[in-house]
């Protein structure tokens, strides 16, 4: 019989006097090993196709957006990650054939991505291959995805995430 390690971690805080921390200690440990888990599933996906998560959502933001292109700092707001993960993943789509890089006719200052006709494809084709593989059957019975989607976003909320 297998015990889960996060139900012993929480059993020997609790011996070892900290029963007050025992909890969210528990449900960190918990919130941290699916996103690990998720993201296993999701680079079974992404990987043969060449891409990591980051990078499709870069794809996928640039596909939702007019024209297909967007500045590269509102990519990185968008995404809530630091500029230099925005520049990295776009170097790496650019080399891929993916997206360009053009500079606005109106500000020369201002760097749009640009998704290609190639980044289409790929996006639409990862996206396919998400949706059955991992966004359809997330692990949950269908009544319960709601449910935890509403508490990660209280709990998102309550660390200080603006939505």
């Amino acid at each position: 019989m297998t015990r889960d390690p996060i139900r012993e971690a929480h059993r020997q805080w609790v011996a070892h006097g900290w029963a007050q921390a025992a909890d969210g200690m528990a449900m960190v440990t918990s919130v941290v090993r699916a996103q690990q888990l998720l993201m296993e599933r999701i680079d079974a996906v992404l990987r043969p196709r060449g891409l990591t998560f980051a990078r499709y959502e870069v794809l996928r933001l640039l596909s939702f957006a007019r024209r297909s292109a967007m500045p590269m700092s509102r990519l990185g707001s968008l995404l809530q990650v630091h500029p230099t993960s925005v520049t990295s993943a776009v170097d790496r789509l650019v080399a891929q054939g993916y997206v360009e890089r053009v500079r606005s006719d109106e500000d020369k200052r201002v760097v749009r991505a640009v998704l290609t006709d190639a980044g289409r494809d790929a996006v639409e084709e990862a996206t396919a291959a998400l949706n059955d593989e991992v966004f359809a059957v997330p692990g949950l019975p269908g009544g319960e995805v709601r449910g935890l989607t509403d508490l990660l976003t209280a709990l998102r909320t309550g660390l200080g995430d603006r939505l």
